[in-house]
């Protein structure tokens, strides 16, 4: 994704005033390092809240997701009419509940207790999944309250149930959110049910945007595969495969270990790698994130050399496996889901841990550095999203003022202030440019002599390829004695 830099220049007699006020502009908002801020964005009431004239969600688990219209979007487990909410809530915290779900016995159809984010698809309707209620009913596989349900919503709240599960059919209790693949369908797993009754480990399946649905595969327990898909579900890869972990292989000690899996569109499955509940760690139930270099990273509840409170790793799309750190309580202990970061870096929180003993939001390099940057006196978040502002956005399951859970928002100063314009010299007839880089990024210097993008062209010769993550200094030969107009560095990872 193209990351462009802005930096104005005008004519060589005033450039040196002018680039000193831009400067200072820039590294203002790059290097603000009033500390780590947390915010409550909002309180979930839980119920009908009397002040905002609306039911209110209560136990959100799940991420949050920014839509096209800038504002987050997330899932409560309970609250509303006692079913679960959808919600939409600005970056400043003003909130909306957009759907209240109505449960199996008010509505057949309906679902109940949304566990997993929702995804929103390319024709601007939000897709998500239910953990609880739809058609089936107690009769339809064996679930008491519904076997789960996908469901598809619209920006203004009208919901459509596209699927009900019915466990031994096709899976049941669905407790991660969905992932729109490159041909437009959406993929998704179940933690339980399968194809076969006494197979009962979770499914993953496909369903395109009408409901149009296919099982692709029912786990059965055994190292070769594993069993309960993670909460955090599927992500495809640039290779438009699909990746994913399990919670768990029950081994014939009893223990839980976990997998890392791979599927195809088409269904072709390969276990990549089986967690043996040792110093690589087990339980990686954060789910994976893909980084610039092509290969996964994720973390693990459990294991590791630090007295077993969770590890990171990463692995590559051929199975190629790296533990590379080992988490310690005063750090943090048992780490969630990773997000990358428009630093380079990735940052996530932990459930325990810290000086408070209730996690910490941490940054963590691709090669296991890590630093805790924030020690959580409340309530740790599920896990964090990056907003278009750079702040982290996240929700907790629990406290804020009515103990239903809350929306927060993290202000983590990057490190490095990567990205960002450092230096602006004439020297003879030449601009040097100087920009704190991001390891393993190609930047391209561009020139245009008005602010419309179709006027950007590459400045010859001024790019450098994979970055070792230093400082780059680049000159454009001839610059300063070249019209007034716009420079930006062009970023591919």
């Amino acid at each position: 994704m193209n990351k462009p830099i802005y930096v104005w220049l005008t004519t060589r007699k005033i450039f040196r005033l002018i680039s000193a006020l831009i400067l200072l502009v820039v590294a203002g908002r790059a290097f603000d390092t009033n500390g780590q801020t947390l915010t409550t964005l909002w309180s979930f009431y839980g119920q009908y809240n009397p002040s905002t004239g609306q039911f209110e969600g209560a136990l959100p688990v799940s991420a949050l997701i920014q839509g096209s219209d800038g504002n987050f979007y997330g899932t409560t487990v309970e609250g509303g009419y006692t079913h679960g909410t959808v919600f939409r809530v600005s970056p400043s915290g003003a909130l909306t509940t957009t759907y209240l779900f109505l449960g199996p016995y008010n509505t057949p159809s309906d679902g109940d207790s949304p566990n997993g984010p929702v995804v929103q698809g390319n024709d601007g309707n939000f897709y998500g999944t239910t953990l609880n209620g739809g058609g089936c009913g107690e009769n339809g596989g064996g679930c008491n309250y519904g076997c789960g349900t996908v469901f598809r919503m619209t920006p203004s709240g009208a919901e459509t149930n596209l699927h009900s599960f019915c466990a031994y059919s096709d899976g049941a209790g669905p407790t991660a959110g969905l992932v729109q693949g490159y041909d437009g369908n959406f993929y998704g797993t179940t933690s339980s049910g399968g194809t076969i009754c006494c197979a009962s480990f979770g499914t993953i399946f496909r369903i395109s945007p009408s409901g149009v649905f296919t099982t692709l595969y029912a786990f059965s327990n055994s190292p070769s595969d594993g069993a309960v898909p993670s909460q955090q579900g599927l992500i495809q890869g640039s290779d438009s495969n699909f990746y994913g972990t399990t919670e768990g292989v029950k081994w014939w000690t009893g223990g839980a270990t976990g997998t890392i899996f791979r599927i195809n569109p088409s269904g072709v499955f390969s276990n990549l790698y089986t967690f043996l509940g040792q110093t690589n760690g087990y339980l990686p139930n954060g789910g994976l994130v893909q980084g610039s270099d092509g290969s996964f990273y994720g973390t693990t509840q459990g294991g590791g050399t630090n007295g077993s409170f969770g590890t990171m790793f990463r692995i590559s799309p051929s199975g190629n496996f790296t533990s590379l750190h080992s988490f310690s309580r005063s750090e943090g202990a048992y780490p969630s889901a990773l997000v990358l970061g428009s630093d380079g870096n990735f940052y996530g929180t932990t459930g325990s841990g810290g000086t408070y003993s209730n996690g910490t939001v941490f940054r963590i390099s691709r090669s296991g550095s890590l630093t805790a940057l924030l020690s959580i006196q409340g309530t740790a978040p599920n896990g964090l999203v990056q907003g278009s502002d750079g702040g982290f956005y996240g929700t907790t399951a629990q406290g804020g003022i009515y103990s239903n859970g809350t929306v927060c928002k993290f202000s983590i100063p990057l490190n490095p202030p990567a990205n960002q314009i450092s230096a602006i010299q004439v020297m003879s007839n030449n601009h040097v440019i100087s920009v704190l880089s991001v390891a393993g990024e190609t930047y391209q210097l561009q020139f245009s002599s008005s602010m419309n993008p179709t006027n950007w062209v590459n400045v010859p010769g001024v790019s450098v390829t994979n970055s070792i993550g230093a400082l780059l200094t680049l000159t454009n030969f001839g610059g300063a004695v070249g019209p007034q107009g716009f420079y930006r560095f062009d970023i591919m990872p």
